[in-house]
């Protein structure tokens, strides 16, 4: 496991670093997969901006003031596209509970088809006989990380080479990545499948392969298969129907409250806390809700870290829960004497499954959850109706409402 230090400042030092690499040498040299400890042209901070350690908006700020609007342009577009993942989710929640749901019945059909269990360990374990495969599934294992574009191959060769479950993948994916986002990595899957733009996959071709691992692999084109060809086995599903975002209610002040950390969002401080009658302060560990499966060891340790990193930055002294039963929730804010749990936004995924299994004891106990949400989220989640190109076409827009004015007076040529 790559031993990423899970704190704000380690990931403000990151991106420091990372800066001078903004513009056209990411632009350039994004695509290239270098191997395990070589990712030099991409930036390696979706750990910390997954976890909010890092802001979308400070990112993005930072690249435009060093590069221009044209010279950032490809790096602010792969962070909005995060936004836009996020959002689109947000807007057609039934999308996360239909793989939920199909992920449960694909793990019942491993107990029933001894032949598909065994392929599918297999190509977990790097045992299928295709070397980059292999090579990528040790890195993800043992680092906690893969290239964006090794995500894709591999994904496409699980897919439609190997003929896997779509959602397996996925599972195994979010069992192991540092950075692992139930929004990107499931609307990723899909896409690859041919289920996010509709009818077309993802295609991992030999000659793309071999060109952006600089020929570390050199798989044979008659190893991969062609997914026009193998998408008969994917679930046919209808156009899913595009929902208003979820309403919230923010927190009140003046009432007595529990401060409730997650790794949805580690940097609380940037939030009205002052107005808050704060009573208590939890940080809840629930990465192990991603998956019925044994979640990696690191993305356990760098969501506890993240969260300690978290709590200490409110100055205040924490409590350190674990998601159990959900009902525990309610009973922890009795014990504590609050009527209000605030806490930043919660989006479509496990935890958002935990949390809304939890309202009904809240709501017995006349206990109100409430949420903060960042005005990155709102700018860019109404856009995200169709495909990127939507939101694309929006960002010099947003980016204008949201960023600092020093960076403003670049904006309109991007």
């Amino acid at each position: 496991m790559t031993d990423w230090t899970a704190t704000r400042a380690a990931g403000e030092a990151r991106m420091a670093a990372f800066v001078p690499r903004m513009g056209r040498r990411y632009a350039n040299g994004r695509n290239t997969d270098a191997g395990p400890g070589q990712h030099k042209a991409v930036s390696q901070l979706s750990p910390y901006l997954r976890r909010r350690l890092l802001l979308e908006s400070n990112v993005v700020a930072a690249a435009i003031a060093a590069h221009g609007p044209e010279g950032a342009e490809k790096f602010v577009q792969e962070v909005v596209w995060r936004g836009y993942f996020k959002g689109w989710l947000e807007r057609r929640p039934q999308v996360w509970a239909s793989t939920r749901d199909g992920l449960e019945r694909d793990l019942a059909s491993l107990d029933k088809d001894r032949r598909l269990r065994r392929a599918v360990a297999d190509a977990e374990a790097g045992r299928t006989g295709l070397a980059c495969m292999d090579a990528w599934a040790a890195e993800l294992v043992g680092t906690g990380y893969l290239h964006n574009h090794a995500r894709m191959w591999f994904a496409s060769i699980w897919i439609f080479t190997l003929g896997l479950p779509w959602r397996l993948g996925a599972d195994f994916f979010l069992r192991h990545l540092v950075d692992g986002d139930p929004a990107s990595n499931t609307l990723g899957w899909r896409w690859v499948a041919g289920l996010h733009t509709r009818g077309k996959a993802y295609q991992a071709q030999a000659w793309n392969i071999a060109t952006f691992t600089n020929n570390r692999f050199t798989p044979r084109a008659a190893d991969l298969a062609d997914p026009v060809q193998a998408l008969d086995h994917l679930e046919p599903e209808g156009l899913p129907a595009i929902l208003p975002l979820r309403a919230f209610t923010a927190p009140r002040p003046a009432v007595p409250t529990a401060l409730l950390i997650t790794e949805e969002d580690c940097r609380v401080e940037d939030f009205d806390l002052a107005s808050l009658d704060i009573r208590a302060t939890w940080t809840l560990e629930a990465s192990h809700l991603r998956s019925t499966g044994a979640v990696a060891d690191g993305v356990v340790r760098f969501e506890r870290a993240a969260l300690a990193d978290a709590a200490a930055r409110t100055g205040r002294a924490a409590e350190a829960l674990r998601a159990g039963v959900p009902s525990d929730l309610a009973a922890w804010a009795v014990r504590a004497g609050v009527t209000q749990i605030a806490t930043p936004y919660i989006p479509q995924g496990p935890l958002r499954d935990w949390i809304t299994a939890a309202m009904p004891a809240l709501e017995a106990r006349g206990i109100a959850l409430t949420e903060w949400r960042r005005d990155w989220d709102s700018a860019i989640w109404p856009h995200a109706t169709a495909g990127f190109l939507k939101v694309k076409e929006r960002i010099p827009k947003i980016l204008a409402e949201l960023l600092p004015p020093p960076a403003q007076g670049i904006l309109p040529g991007l």
